[in-house]
């Protein structure tokens, strides 16, 4: 497993760049418009390019043979590009330079995602899949907890500060995963060919629909809870910007630390079993938030909530790759990643404009329902584990 942990170095950087980016880029936003819904909609227009490259990009990283590797080549492309792009961010000078940095460093960002989480079950076997994607998301959530609170402490000093901290960050990673993991060396034997090209009408069966479905309402929900957060915290709760963005980071904090038993308890009790418990557990959470009066409470909450949160995503990748071939693992990573890129871009806007209208004491109710909704999509599916074409039935 040590392999894995050099892994989570990619998985880290992304999270760190993506929890620093959902925490402060709003303010941002904030400084030239005062509508929720348009703040939403910049925050995932960027998203509209990446939609079409996680898939793209994970299916021909498939069929990618160099020298490095099939992974590797767009990790060392798309990550010096994000760090560029995500430095130059706090020195915008208006909201056109702002929105191009945003677009030009989530492009880059898309050229290397699928890729680094493909690599994964490259150098994985199946019955240790669950523990390490416990481990890599392990590293990933102490990328979001060090964006969110010692992130914070430097955004206050001077807003510019964390964005410069994590494009260095991402470099190192970079360096860490280049010299660490040599794919022609490391990849299980399956994964050492180049695979032919995958048909995605062939990988979307019954089975991998409905758990793209429960993937994408789920994310739906928690997208939009952590886009929205930070303006919630301090125009609801009276929280300041940096006291808002830190409360979030015990929603990751929690998830550290439950990320790898959430993988064991994948691997004993079944992905399916903790995923459920993990989408029934979030409902009763998001309901509670609307209750919340102090911030004891509301950090509290967000603890417990980031522990189901870890049941939910440690066992959901494992589970949708484990219903494909082992040639098809960057194609089935792009289109998990292509849901939850459509979430990312419904969510934010449409729970912004309900914010418009209705106020923010419905944030959490509409993540609630979405949250049931993906409840519905999973009991559609069986809870047989390993693939087989016979066995993998639905409900119904």
């Amino acid at each position: 497993m040590k392999k894995t942990w050099l892994l989570g170095f990619g998985f880290f950087s992304i999270s760190l760049g993506w929890a620093l980016y959902n925490g402060f880029v709003p303010f941002f936003l904030n400084d030239y418009l005062t509508s929720t819904a348009l703040i939403g909609f910049l925050m995932t227009i960027d998203n509209y390019f990446a939609l079409f490259l996680q898939p793209y990009i994970g299916n021909r990283s498939d069929r990618t043979n160099t020298r490095f590797g099939r992974r590797m080549p767009y990790l060392l492309f798309g990550i010096p590009i994000a760090a560029l792009f995500f430095a130059l961010i706090p020195f915008h000078f208006n909201l056109i330079t702002l929105v191009m940095f945003m677009i030009c460093m989530n492009l880059s960002m898309a050229l290397f995602r699928s890729p680094t989480i493909a690599l994964m079950p490259d150098i994985t076997p199946e019955t240790n899949r669950t523990k390490a994607n416990g481990i890599i998301n392990f590293m990933g959530g102490c990328g979001a907890i060090l964006a969110l609170s010692v992130g914070s402490v430097l955004f206050s000093i001077e807003e510019f500060l964390p964005f410069l901290a994590v494009s260095f960050l991402f470099l190192v990673s970079l360096w860490v995963i280049f010299i660490n993991i040599k794919e022609n060396r490391d990849t299980i034997p399956h994964a050492n060919t180049s695979a032919p090209k995958i048909s995605y009408k062939n990988e979307l069966t019954s089975q991998t629909v409905f758990l793209l479905a429960a993937i994408f309402f789920w994310f739906i929900a928690i997208q939009g809870m952590e886009a929205l957060f930070t303006l919630y915290g301090v125009n609801e709760l009276g929280l300041s910007k940096s006291s808002s963005a830190f409360s979030l980071a015990f929603f990751s904090l929690s998830f550290v630390v439950f990320a790898i038993p959430s993988g064991l308890l994948g691997a004993k009790y079944g992905k399916k079993n903790m995923i459920v418990t993990g989408i029934l557990g979030l409902v009763f959470i998001f309901l509670l938030l609307n209750w919340v009066e102090s911030v004891f409470f509301l950090r509290s909450i967000l603890f417990v909530g980031g522990i189901f949160w870890a049941f939910i995503n440690i066992n959901a990748y494992p589970f949708i790759v484990s219903t494909g071939s082992e040639l098809s693992y960057g194609t089935r990573t792009g289109l998990y990643y292509l849901v939850s890129s459509i979430a990312a871009i419904i969510s934010p806007p449409i729970l912004g404009l309900l914010v418009d209208f209705f106020g923010f004491g419905l944030l959490f109710f509409a993540a609630a329902g979405s949250m049931l909704l993906a409840l519905i999509c999973m009991l559609k599916v069986n809870k047989t584990e390993s693939y087989s074409p016979s066995v993998y039935k639905l409900n119904g």
